[in-house]
């Protein structure tokens, strides 16, 4: 039977190996990491190697995400599809073991991680919907959501921003069942970190309102042992386990160096690991009983059998609950859901308000809430502006975990990540809102939501000069363009409140990547349009406004353009020229639609067009092509009433009426 050594020593070859073969990786992490982690997973996780989707599985996330071959290495040995010949194409392309953790490449990865900090705030969104599930779903003699959620990270996260915003927030939520276990190994790339980061971690932590177990001998298997039952028995509060270790643990002339960090070790430092740790194995070959000691197969299947038997009895108490579990867990739309959707557009053409695209927002919320018990929102300390409370939302506290609305604080990049948490767990459709500017902070969180192609939505506020007063600190200029960009994200701007009842349909029932909705300060008038540009509007770009005949010149706008747009439409359409306007509330669906499709929108014989959008210009180009012209934003805002901006930087309908007949 194979000794916990045994059992760790197996990460150490399998990641040394590996990074050797691929001459690129980052051996250190796991195998400083490995007896901690041996510990974890043979001792305490709740896991199906044979179904890495198990819905009260525990959740494992390596937040230090460079370290990858310790997460590639636990998969492999604990029976998880990944292959010794996936672990030797470790960083190659097409691979499931890429150079870092990818959900949805690799099975049993829960979330992407490599950008530091983001493991750690994803991992409290994953304990935040573990703990309002069983709020939701949990019965007298039914506790079907009953599951931890495990960190592992470094001093990297340590020392990003990002692990402070979310760690505060979860100590003040008092997140028991959230684990985090600290590699404190004192090395990062430049060396030693004495001289640059010396905070006292564990005060830290005690401060936010963790639970701390310190001065933990990460190389103990006992030690450890020990302070993750520790962890485990407080209830009430997350736990922090602060493990000293030593980076590439067993090198005997590299350890507890930076260059064990992110190099391979080389040939002769790994026949003198070897030698070292015992390890007489050749590379890539574990012995059968070391597979013995780690697989995990006999026991998840049992763990996940006692389970489904306690669910089908749930079922049959409590089939209503049940069935609503299953439809959340699985991420489909209720019943109903399309018909409740034209109902509402229906009634919002009717109304035909002028409206601000972010009070139209807050009406569409009111919309479909009622109809999604698994949306929950929030913003980050700016609720009334953005307008993302709605009548139904209940606020989530530490004492009221039947809550819908989390008030983030001033936390974005913090509220983007637990987002992604809440999405990744399962459950949950999340929103949550800010100034559009703002959207700065949060974007490598959204950034790895369309990486990982999960479904969360964003309202961001305040979307132009239109802000006014506040200045060019506040008022967003290359946000649009920047987000616009990223692969697999939808960026709306409606113009109105049909376009926004329609942007938010698209972002509840869009699931492989995040939603952008861009929405305005000030006023903004309701567009009177026909049935059949009402339905096109869900295609991103449309005719809301046409001529007779052939048009001479097309305008294109979205947003609070759109009116300014109209204006010079009706201006020059009364001097006779033939207009058409085009309503562009989403480029990157427009895109994706047919070459007939984007034909009958955008004529490539008419070659006269504007593009007006108070954002920076070059985004535009693509559409208007050389022959047309831009009307836009080159420079930032500046401090005055929105509408005197506006003027000042030509968002007018006599100025674009101008430009349009110069490019005629």
């Amino acid at each position: 039977m194979a000794s916990r050594k045994d059992l760790a020593n197996a990460i150490r070859a399998l990641s040394m190996d590996a990074v050797e073969k691929a001459k690129s990786g980052h051996p250190g992490a796991p195998m400083g990491m490995a007896d901690m982690a041996e510990v974890l997973w043979n001792d305490f996780m709740k896991h199906n190697p044979a179904n890495p989707g198990w819905a009260d599985r525990d959740r494992f996330v390596l937040s230090n995400g460079h370290g990858s071959m310790l997460i590639y290495s636990l998969l492999h040995l604990s029976g998880y599809d990944l292959s010794i010949d996936d672990i030797r194409n470790f960083r190659q392309l097409h691979s499931k073991t890429p150079g870092h953790p990818e959900y949805g490449v690799t099975p049993g990865v829960e979330t992407t991680t490599g950008p530091l900090g983001q493991g750690i705030a994803t991992a409290v969104g994953m304990a935040m919907a573990e703990r309002m599930l069983a709020e939701a779903f949990n019965r007298d003699g039914f506790t079907v959501v009953d599951h931890h959620t495990y960190v592992f990270l470094g001093d990297g996260c340590m020392m990003e921003g990002l692990s402070h915003e979310a760690c505060s927030l979860a100590g003040t939520l008092g997140l028991g069942k959230l684990v985090a276990l600290y590699d404190d190994n004192g090395i990062s790339i430049d060396g030693r970190i004495d001289s640059w980061f010396g905070d006292d971690t564990p005060a830290r932590f005690r401060a936010y309102g963790w639970h701390v177990v310190a001065g933990v001998d990460g190389h103990d298997a006992e030690a450890v042992r020990k302070a993750i039952e520790e962890a485990r028995a407080e209830t009430g509060r997350p736990s922090l386990i602060c493990c000293k270790t030593k980076i590439g643990m067993g090198a005997p002339n590299m350890a507890d160096s930076s260059k064990v960090h992110g190099a391979p070790l080389g040939a002769d430092e790994i026949a003198a690991t070897r030698a070292n740790i015992g390890w007489n194995h050749p590379p890539f070959e574990i012995p059968a009983d070391v597979y013995a000691g780690w697989d995990a197969r006999p026991r998840g299947a049992a763990a996940q059998q006692v389970w489904d038997d306690m669910f089908a009895a749930y079922a049959a108490a409590h089939p209503a609950l049940a069935a609503e579990f299953t439809r959340r867990m699985a991420g489909d739309l209720p019943e109903g859901w399309k018909e409740l959707c034209e109902k509402a557009l229906a009634q919002i053409v009717a109304a035909a308000e002028n409206l601000a695209t972010r009070k139209a927002c807050n009406k569409s919320l009111e919309a479909i809430g009622p109809a999604l018990p698994e949306m929950v929102g929030g913003s980050a300390d700016l609720t009334g502006s953005v307008g993302t409370k709605w009548s139904g939302s209940r606020l989530l506290d530490s004492a009221n975990w039947g809550g819908n609305y989390i008030s983030y604080g001033v936390r974005e990049f913090a509220m983007g990540a637990i987002m992604n948490g809440l999405t990744l767990h399962g459950g949950f459709l999340p929103y949550a809102g800010t100034f559009l500017i703002f959207s700065d902070y949060a974007k490598n969180a959204f950034r790895l939501s369309a990486l990982m192609g999960i479904r969360t939505v964003w309202v961001l506020t305040h979307d132009s000069i239109g802000v006014g007063e506040d200045g060019p600190t506040h008022q967003p200029v290359e946000q649009l363009a920047g987000l616009r960009l990223i692969p697999g994200a939808h960026v709306w701007r409606p113009c109105d409140t049909v376009e926004t009842q329609v942007a938010w349909q698209s972002a509840v029932e869009y699931k492989n990547g995040p939603t952008a909705l861009s929405f305005t300060r000030q006023g903004v008038p309701f567009m009177q349009r026909d049935d059949a540009a009402v339905r096109n509007i869900a295609r991103g770009g449309y005719v809301l406004r046409d001529c007779e005949g052939t048009p001479e010149v097309i305008l294109i706008a979205t947003g609070s353009e759109v009116g300014v747009a109209a204006g010079a439409c009706d201006r020059l359409t009364a001097e006779g020229r033939r207009v058409r306007l085009v309503s562009m509330p989403c480029s990157n669906i427009f895109d994706r639609q047919d070459a007939a499709y984007r034909e009958s929108v955008l004529p490539a014989a008419v070659e006269a067009r504007v593009a007006v959008e108070a954002a920076a210009s070059d985004f535009w180009w693509k559409y208007v092509g050389l022959k047309g012209r831009v009307v836009g934003m080159t420079t930032f805002g500046e401090s005055a009433p929105g509408k005197v901006l506006f003027e000042h930087f030509g968002f007018t309908a006599d100025n674009v009426a101008a430009v349009a007949k110069e490019v005629l």
